[in-house]
């Protein structure tokens, strides 16, 4: 088989690159570009999915980031088994057509547990004293440690949160070329999150993003650059684009307003009851799946849901068998925003009972994606300050809450979700082997054929 590299760029598309991404540049003006029709919903998980599996989220059951789990009656977000994604994967089918081939995971998500000889992903640990430490996990084990003697402590901080920055690319571009570099991998699948960070902060403006582009333009071509000096077909792909926003819909609110919604009281904080609440929506960016456990209520609930300002359609039965996403994990209701608008996971009416984990990095709690995440609430008066301090009393061993984070979602610039409103638009396909690129538009279940057949032909 021939040696591949799939680079995942999260949210470039063509139209970002030009003047500020100058390997990139080159590098199309070289290779075949073409685009992938959106996966819906238009999300990492989604995606992902679809691109390894070939198949629809109906199919292979990733529906979005996080859905609600009816047995447990709770709502869950990135979590990592790959059990989860239902069908063969690409490395499997390869794997049946050479017995020796061998495939590398760098930072693609469901990465426990997976059949792919190597993976590294991010996984802090949780001390029994609630600190949050920087770690990964990696197959086989003993690459955790190799790596971050060799390159430092994976950064996962800046990977995600107000802090998010170009270290944890790097480091991710870093940890595949050494996993090259020991394994020979005949695939390698490399995740690049860094443009998904600002295009939230500030939107798909290249002048106001032009550091960041120019930043990871930089890893782009020394990774480019690494593989192909080792022959291999490098193929550079993205998951979605990002939608400029201004205007972010709270769904739950609604809910609530019309008692839809159950809280819990916990020490003067309200706790969303998934469980009891009769409907309730999970927010993933610029798609909602509304959870209906009072099933009578499911027409009224659909029809108010339709004159929230900023929803453009919400899908019955019939709509999610047309976006191929009639799976029993996605919601009764599936809500699309407008374009230029996304849901928030909101459920309080006071800001005052809003949970604690509201103001925090907490991704695995919060029943919803949260964009602000992505910023210092700036209510605080010294930020720096305030941080510090907190820091102060981690390296102390005592105690600590990064009550950082914004309850102001119209902070946010940038969203996706929806399908993509044009092919500028659209994830991008690029290949330095201009004859295996065939169309200049490939459905999202093709790619993982795109993939089989750079492995495969001569």
């Amino acid at each position: 088989m021939q040696k591949t590299v799939v680079i995942n760029v999260v949210g470039l598309t063509h139209s970002l690159i030009g003047k500020h991404t100058p390997h990139l540049k080159e590098f199309t003006e070289r290779s075949k570009n073409a685009t992938i029709g959106s996966v819906f919903p238009a999300v990492t998980c989604s995606a992902q999915s679809t691109y390894v599996t070939g198949s629809w989220p109906e199919d292979h059951g990733i529906v979005g980031n996080g859905w609600y789990d009816k047995e447990d009656a709770e709502i869950k977000f990135w979590k990592q088994s790959n059990k989860l994604v239902k069908g063969e994967k690409v490395w499997d089918k390869a794997r049946k057509l050479d017995k020796d081939f061998t495939c590398a995971k760098m930072f693609w998500w469901y990465n426990m547990y997976s059949t792919a000889d190597y993976s590294v992903t991010p996984r802090p640990m949780y001390p029994a004293d609630g600190r949050k430490l920087p770690d990964v996990y990696a197959q086989p084990a003993s690459l955790r440690d190799e790596l971050q003697e060799e390159l430092g402590q994976f950064p996962l901080f800046n990977f995600w949160g107000p802090n998010s920055s170009i270290k944890s690319s790097q480091w991710i571009a870093e940890s595949a070329k050494k996993v090259e570099e020991k394994y020979n991998p005949t695939l390698s699948l490399v995740y690049l999150p860094h443009l998904d960070y600002c295009l939230q902060q500030k939107g798909p403006d290249t002048d106001k993003i032009s550091k960041e582009l120019a930043e990871i333009d930089n890893v782009c071509g020394d990774l480019i650059r690494f593989f192909e000096e080792k022959n291999a077909r490098v193929i550079l792909l993205s998951e979605y684009g990002i939608n400029k926003v201004s205007r972010p819909v709270h769904l739950n609110r609604v809910l609530r307003d019309s008692k839809f919604i159950s809280v819990r009281n916990e020490m003067g904080r309200e706790l969303l009851d998934a469980g009891a609440s009769k409907a309730f929506a999970v927010a993933d960016h610029q798609v909602a799946h509304i959870y209906i456990n009072d099933k009578e209520q499911k027409d009224v609930i659909k029809s108010m849901l339709e004159k929230v300002e900023g929803v453009e359609r919400i899908l019955d039965d019939e709509g999610k068998k047309e976006f191929h996403i009639n799976h029993d994990r996605a919601g009764d209701l599936i809500a699309i925003a407008e374009e230029d608008a996304f849901f928030t996971y909101y459920y309080w009416l006071n800001d005052q009972k809003a949970p604690d984990f509201a103001h925090c990095v907490d991704i695995h709690r919060k029943p919803g994606y949260d964009p602000a995440e992505l910023f210092l609430d700036p209510n605080i008066k010294y930020p720096k300050l305030k941080v510090g301090s907190i820091l102060l009393k981690k390296n102390l061993g005592f105690r600590y809450l990064m009550d950082v984070i914004p309850l102001e979602a119209d902070l946010v610039k940038g969203s996706h979700g929806r399908p993509a409103s044009s092919r500028n638009e659209e994830p991008v396909l690029i290949s330095n082997k201009p004859d295996l690129l065939v169309k200049d538009h490939y459905q999202p279940v093709d790619v993982g054929d795109v993939i089989l057949n750079h492995l495969t032909s001569q």
